[in-house]
């Protein structure tokens, strides 16, 4: 990674869920209530939408370049985009051949839902993957192709083990803002929303409670 990674409060768009407002008006307000990184996921947009829809997220962001974009899936995008980096998830390109298509200084995440899967992500050369994502720690209906839910103590037992191979995680499913702070106590480097701040009235004062709830503050009614 050429710059600092910050995943603290790491948000996955979701362009239904944003309606009737775009994804870069839900994301700037997200970034201006605490949001750190921003990955832009439309699992039903042609390539062409989502090159747009990335690089209008791109103009958004311009102003804090310390919150890192990341494309879901798609390496084409991510490398006519300039993005920081991509996600894959299990069924996607290898992360191998993605690092070799994106670069040294791209952030390559992969999604884990077991230890079986961070065994072999483990086992790839120091360098390939940077990220995990932990999956999902609780069902989810903005992803309902996931496998069994990790709760706390199996979110745990992963972050441990990516810390200790020199990984970031982050924890994704399920989360909102009453449920964030013991998330995060499972030792993860950040918490994804999805809903919580997507489909929330104020995008930025759900980010603001969701920050709140990760410092140990009193989330507000």
């Amino acid at each position: 990674m050429s710059r600092p990674f910050d995943p603290t409060l790491y948000l996955v768009t979701d362009t239904a869920l944003c309606a009737p407002r775009s994804v870069p008006e839900v994301v700037a307000a997200a970034v201006a209530g605490g949001v750190t990184a921003v990955q832009v996921r439309d699992k039903t947009a042609s390539r062409r939408e989502l090159l747009a829809l990335t690089r209008a997220v791109q103009a958004v962001l311009a102003a804090t370049p310390s919150v890192r974009l990341i494309v879901n899936d798609a390496v084409d995008v991510a490398l006519l985009t300039g993005a920081d980096g991509v996600h894959v998830g299990q069924d996607d390109l290898p992360a191998p051949e993605v690092r070799d298509l994106l670069g040294p200084n791209a952030l390559i995440g992969v999604s884990v839902g077991s230890a079986a899967e961070l065994d072999d992500v483990l086992a790839l050369p120091a360098g390939t993957v940077d990220l995990v994502g932990l999956s999902p720690v609780w069902s989810t209906p903005t992803k309902p192709d996931t496998g069994a839910a990790l709760g706390l103590e199996g979110t745990r037992a992963l972050a441990a083990r990516a810390r200790a191979g020199g990984l970031t995680s982050v924890a994704i499913g399920g989360i909102h803002a009453d449920t964030a702070a013991a998330v995060a106590a499972t030792g993860v480097d950040g918490i994804c929303v999805v809903s919580d701040v997507c489909a929330a009235a104020d995008p930025a004062a759900a980010a603001r409670t969701l920050r709140a709830a990760l410092a140990g503050e009193r989330v507000p009614a």
